[in-house]
């Protein structure tokens, strides 16, 4: 049956009141009694004529285009079904649908011509917003013939809307470090697994290591971007085998199979270790100190090592030989802050399967930085034009500045024309002082013109650069002329 939503619907293919009344008064009422009309005789005579034969009507059961509908809702639900009329001229086809709740539709006619048996497809539809457990449809005609159809069943099953959240995206990679391992298995031989976890949100990430197709670790962590999650194994015998990093939430992902291979090899004679040639280096740019010192084994193993800056751990850090050697190990700058900055000690102590050692050394105070100068461009600071008397050029007065971030000695020459032109000069700079330099004209010419450079060669190169110069002699004066005495 519909639902109650059905009911809803069927009012509106429910039948017109006046129309359906007058159809069916007009259907059931026999020739008795109809009243008489004009040119026609009484009832009686009418009961005395031939009956006209009543048309052969035949309905296929109704058919829905989705018998058992399963799927999100609302659903529209087209049903449809077949009459057949066997016509003998103009003939009235007048049928209705009748619904599986009772209700039914409104009358509806076909004009159909001709002679024979005549088909006629109707169709409906009805729109449902709940389930229909066993929903029906049939179709009923008035006329020529009062014939009514089977019943063409359907159901309608609704799925609940499900809303889907986003799901934070999550990958994940792995790798063993070292993979591959010869030489001997001790407490210290250790095969360190090493994952990256990759998310499209920060989220907490559930995860488990599972070595060789058994979990042996669990975590959780939270991840803004990407985060990496280890374990690590000791072998005791040869073996080999893979990890793989499983992600359990908020998404799950598995990283790629991170294969191992142990070789365990007796040894003869024991492996031993020892650190040399350490070197500190104090950076007094920022007041930084690192090292680097050298590690050395004497067959295979891992070792470890620690770095210590006045007592105090600062890095961690291990290396594998596959074979014996030396290794060159780095401690990177740090900071010196307080009394480290005025000097101390540096020590290095590695580890090794048998063995450890220690080497310390000594780093320099901090300094603080040695000034630095820069000097400005020349400039022309004056004019001799005495000299053009003499038939030269007018001399010409230059100008420097030269600035220091903090008292020192400069000492400087100046370059006329490409050619140095004295001895280093030195002054006392702190803060920007001018210097000065000049030269003399040119002889027989009315201009002198050049280059002009000053060069600083202490507390730390650098240079004005060349400037270019041209000084002109004024035009002499025209005397006034004499006075003519007067008659």
């Amino acid at each position: 049956m519909m639902s109650s939503p059905l009911a809803r619907k069927a009012v509106a293919f429910g039948a017109s009141t006046v129309v359906l009344a007058g159809m069916v008064a007009a259907l059931a009422a026999g020739p008795a009694q109809a009243g008489p009309k004009v040119g026609q005789v009484g009832p009686a005579a009418a009961q005395a004529g031939p009956k006209k034969p009543q048309p052969k009507v035949s309905v296929s059961t109704p058919k829905a285009t989705q018998r058992d509908y399963a799927g999100a809702c609302p659903i529209k639900v087209n049903v449809s079904a077949k009459i057949s009329v066997k016509a003998t001229g103009k003939t009235t086809l007048a049928y209705r649908w009748l619904h599986g709740d009772g209700s039914k539709s409104k009358v509806k006619t076909v004009r159909i011509k001709g002679h024979g048996t005549k088909t006629v497809t109707v169709k409906q539809s009805a729109t449902f917003k709940d389930d229909v457990k066993k929903g029906w449809e049939a179709v009923q005609v008035l006329s020529p013939r009062k014939v009514t159809s089977k019943k063409g069943y359907f159901s309608v099953t609704c799925a609940k809307v499900v809303e889907l959240k986003e799901v934070t995206k999550v990958s994940v990679r792995a790798w063993a470090s070292p993979s591959s391992y010869v030489g001997s298995c001790t407490p210290g031989t250790k095969i360190d697994f090493t994952g990256l976890i990759r998310v499209s949100d920060p989220s907490w990430v559930r995860y488990r290591w599972i070595l060789n197709g058994k979990v042996v670790d669990y975590g959780k962590t939270k991840v803004w971007r990407s985060k990496k999650v280890g374990f690590g194994i000791s072998p005791r015998s040869s073996e080999h085998g893979y990890a793989v990093l499983q992600v359990l939430g908020p998404d799950r992902a598995y990283s790629n199979k991170a294969h191992y291979k142990v070789l365990c090899k007796s040894e003869a004679p024991a492996t031993r270790v020892a650190v040399t040639d350490l070197v500190t280096a104090t950076n007094h740019d920022g007041c930084k100190v690192g090292a680097h010192a050298v590690v050395r084994s004497t067959g295979p193993g891992r070792v470890e090592y620690v770095w210590s800056l006045n007592g105090q751990r600062v890095l961690r850090g291990d290396t594998v030989f596959n074979h014996g050697g030396k290794r060159t190990v780095t401690l990177p700058e740090k900071v010196l802050t307080g009394a480290a900055t005025k000097g101390g000690k540096i020590t290095l102590t590695v580890f090794g399967p048998r063995n450890s050692d220690s080497i310390t050394q000594s780093y320099a105070a901090c300094e603080a930085p040695k000034p630095t100068v820069s000097v400005s461009a020349v400039t022309v600071a004056g004019q001799r034009n005495e000299m053009c008397a003499d038939k030269r050029g007018p001399g010409v007065d230059f100008k420097a500045t030269l600035t220091s971030t903090g008292p020192t000695t400069v000492k400087y020459y100046w370059v006329v024309n490409g050619k140095r032109d004295h001895n280093t000069l030195e002054r006392q700079v702190n803060g920007s002082l001018d210097v000065q330099w000049g030269v003399g004209g040119t002889h027989g010419a009315s201009v002198t013109s050049g280059s002009i450079e000053l060069v600083v060669i202490s507390p730390n190169a650098t240079s004005s650069g060349a400037a270019q110069f041209t000084a002109t002699c004024p035009a002499p004066s025209t005397p006034a002329p004499a006075a003519t005495p007067s008659a």
